[in-house]
């Protein structure tokens, strides 16, 4: 948990406790040695009967089974118990479950971006909102970023992801990012960032999803703010940009090393701006 922020160590917690909740609400209150393969059989019955009855993903049980395990077995260890924990063999088949559809080029256009459209969401979110469209960055970044990342300044008008207060997801994710057209746009009426969301970012992400669905802004019941990175990605791909810029972009590791410094911040934001919205 070292060089977590407030809210990413929240976001750590909170899952874990809610697991050992259910846990402990199906199979009752008792000391580690006395869990048994049952309980852990009966534990794994509840999940299945939510996700049926509640539509529910495997994603959502296999994380919640993950989480007790994860608790379970570190107590074990830690406590040098010596136990041998019955844990094994109780995820779901996960499937497509989890995954975000892209919106399309012209949901973007014509509804998330007609007039009007998102004249009743409170401006930090929009702006956010408007940010991921041309940048690709998680809400999660954007959120956290403060006044030395945002550098509208620069010959280049870019953001910089950096662990300033928090950590980031993987080492591949600290980037610059130029800013182009309507992400641009937005960013420039908060130089200081976004104070609101600053250690919030599922308070934002909650907000904005259900803002879009309350005005019929998402394509499918599957979209989300989320979507927007995907679909970043997707223009990207259409419009013939090299994986090694792709990938540096939206900060994921390559599948091979990685030489030299990688393109330019002026070559980034001639790829951007031929895809930007």
């Amino acid at each position: 948990m070292i060089g977590k922020s407030d809210d990413q160590l929240r976001r750590w917690k909170n899952p874990r406790i809610k697991a050992i909740k259910n846990l402990i609400g199906v199979i009752g209150d008792k000391p580690l040695p006395d869990i048994s393969a049952d309980d852990m059989l009966d534990f794994r019955q509840w999940w299945l009967e939510r996700m049926q009855s509640d539509g529910l993903t495997a994603n959502v049980a296999n994380k919640d089974l993950i989480h007790v395990g994860d608790v379970l077995k570190t107590v074990n260890k830690m406590k040098r118990l010596g136990l041998d924990l019955p844990l094994g063999g109780l995820s779901f088949k996960e499937g497509d479950a989890g995954t975000r559809p892209p919106f399309s080029e012209t949901w973007i256009k014509d509804k998330i971006l007609a007039p009007g459209a998102l004249d009743g969401l409170n401006d930090e979110a929009r702006a956010i909102l408007l940010a991921m469209i041309n940048t690709g960055a998680r809400p999660s970044e954007l959120a956290a970023l403060t006044p030395e990342c945002i550098r509208l300044d620069h010959a280049v008008p870019h953001i910089s992801i950096e662990a300033i207060g928090r950590q980031l997801k993987t080492g591949n994710s600290k980037r610059v990012i130029p800013l182009v057209g309507v992400s641009l746009e937005a960013v420039r009426g908060f130089p200081n960032g976004f104070p609101r969301y600053l250690g919030s970012s599922a308070t934002l992400s909650a907000t904005v999803n259900k803002f879009l669905r309350a005005q019929g802004l998402t394509e499918t019941p599957d979209h989300t703010l989320y979507s927007l990175r995907h679909s970043f990605e997707d223009r990207l791909l259409a419009a013939g940009v090299d994986e090694r810029i792709r990938r540096d972009l939206f900060g994921h590791g390559l599948n091979r090393e990685r030489y030299g410094a990688g393109a330019a911040l002026a070559h980034l934001r001639d790829v951007v701006q031929a895809v930007a919205l």
